[in-house]
């Protein structure tokens, strides 16, 4: 493998989380796959909304309060949900949080 073929990244120092607000930034967007780092300031987040591909979220730092199709679920570090397309989620950073969104971009 050449050093182009893959990254290494530390992702819990990767993005800090904002004083206010969200911050984002794309790590990797292809033909199969969208993987975007979140950093939310705690009270911050993101309203319900759906995805148009399977989407898995992983908490890397921080506590959250998450709601995926009307099930609340207590993200903290560690914490990871697989969700089909089109699965109504939110986020709510009750600390200051760090999250990890991938996208598998398949026909639906």
């Amino acid at each position: 493998m050449t050093p182009s073929q893959f990254q290494i990244r530390q992702l819990a120092d990767e993005l800090q989380p904002p004083d206010s607000g969200k911050q984002s930034v794309i790590l990797l967007d292809d033909a199969h796959t969208k993987v975007v780092l979140f950093a939310f300031a705690s009270g911050h987040g993101l309203n319900e909304h759906v995805a148009p591909f399977p989407a898995m979220i992983q908490i890397i730092k921080g506590e959250a309060e998450l709601t995926v199709d009307q099930e609340s679920v207590a993200g903290k570090p560690g914490t990871w949900v697989q969700m089909p397309a089109k699965t109504p989620h939110s986020i709510r950073a009750n600390t200051p949080v760090v999250m990890l969104l991938t996208l598998v971009k398949i026909p639906t």
